[in-house]
């Protein structure tokens, strides 16, 4: 007599498109590949493609992820018509890679404007679709594909319970909703207890501008165009420049992502650093999640307006300046104060973050296991395609 079959695994596709979407799922795609009950198919697209976005292809095969797909679809230009020229082109190879892998169930993360594109293709070829890091509030376009992609998603692994139940008051059934917080912060959680870094950031990767003293305090800047001024991008990140430059404190300043206004937030850089030639500055395309981490962990502060600044800040404590309104409307911890494009504004808020010091660990992204809880439902919720407005 035969003995019964086990049941096939169930075949979850994960869609990285950009550098730091793989650092917010990283510990979620180790657990998803480590568990019994699930096969792991990652599909990276989009400017995580692209060397000088940070190509993050070789830390995903140096971490161990097989990549089931390289799906090209960036379309140059930065600006609002190749956003909407490159989701366009997302959408058409994302089918195709979807009907070549024939997953169960489809990932996608937070809130890129090409996300959207994962979304839509999973939606309409009947696939499950599952949400990383709906429900939350920010400025830039970023707001609307977020609440778009929630409304097609099926399943939703929002970060806080605020986040969740914004998604309840879209209509979503609270079900299908789980607050299992952010995965970036698993990463903080296992890098926070390293005495002093292991690496030097110039050998390891270059970059270029002064030589930092690590043992000296030293601040991050990230510092991304926003989509809806992308007009004022430049001058916004020349007032961040003359502010960092201004104050003296040394800098490790990393390079925008491919957002509509990325070039001339570029160009904005590339002048002042000619021009200027910042005697405390250090510019890098791109550091491994592991290695960045390290470095806002031994930071003084970090500035600009990364979500970084909100999310695993708030877990580590580490003095964040949040300029411009990027991140509005984001749940925040104490470590953050917010500002304007003005150079003396910046400045100050820089000197008082680094004088203040660290404060308390705030779980409010979650404590460390959100990567194994997002596996753990992936094994275990019911999948369906049939959606009705809860009300």
């Amino acid at each position: 007599m035969n003995e019964p079959t086990s049941p096939r695994p169930r075949q979850v596709c994960v869609v990285v498109t950009a550098r730091p979407s793989y650092s917010r799922v990283k510990t979620a795609l180790a657990a998803i590949a480590a568990h019994p009950d699930l096969d792991l198919h990652l599909v990276v697209a989009a400017s995580a493609l692209l060397d000088r976005y940070g190509s993050v292809i070789d830390q995903i095969e140096a971490d161990g992820f097989p990549i089931a797909a390289h799906v090209h679809m960036v379309v140059e230009g930065e600006n609002p018509t190749s956003m909407a020229k490159t989701t366009g082109l997302g959408l058409l190879e994302l089918a195709t890679t979807f009907d070549h892998l024939e997953p169960d169930v489809v990932v996608t993360v937070a809130d890129r404007f090409e996300t959207i594109a994962t979304a839509v293709a999973a939606s309409f070829m009947n696939i499950p679709l599952a949400h990383v890091q709906g429900g939350e509030v920010s400025g830039n376009i970023d707001e609307k594909v977020r609440h778009a992609i929630t409304k097609l998603a099926d399943v939703h692994f929002v970060a806080t319970e605020l986040a969740g139940e914004r998604v309840v008051r879209m209509g979503e059934d609270p079900a299908t909703v789980h607050v299992t917080g952010c995965p970036s912060v698993d990463l903080a959680m296992a890098a926070r207890d390293g005495s002093r870094l292991s690496f030097d950031p110039t050998e390891e990767y270059g970059g270029v501008g002064a030589d930092i003293d690590l043992d000296q305090p030293y601040v991050i800047v990230l510092q991304h165009p926003v989509t809806t001024e992308r007009d004022d991008a430049k001058a916004q990140v020349e007032a961040t420049l003359h502010a960092i430059t201004d104050s003296g404190h040394q800098a490790l300043w990393f390079w925008p992502n491919v957002d509509a206004g990325s070039d001339a937030t570029s160009r904005g850089i590339r002048a002042f650093r000619e021009t200027h030639e910042p005697g405390r500055i250090r510019f890098f395309k791109n550091l491994s999640p592991a290695h960045f981490l390290e470095l806002l962990i031994h930071s003084a502060a970090i500035v600009g307006n990364s979500s970084v600044a909100i999310r695993e800040c708030a877990y580590l404590g580490v003095p964040a300046v949040n300029i411009g309104t990027r991140q509005g409307g984001r749940e925040r911890g104490a470590n953050v104060v917010d500002v304007g494009h003005d150079a003396t504004e910046i400045r100050a808020a820089v000197d008082a973050q680094v004088a203040r010091g660290r404060t308390a660990p705030d779980p409010l992204y979650g404590k460390g296991d959100a990567g194994l809880r997002i596996a753990e439902l992936l094994a275990e919720v019911p999948l369906s395609i049939e959606k009705r407005l809860a009300y």
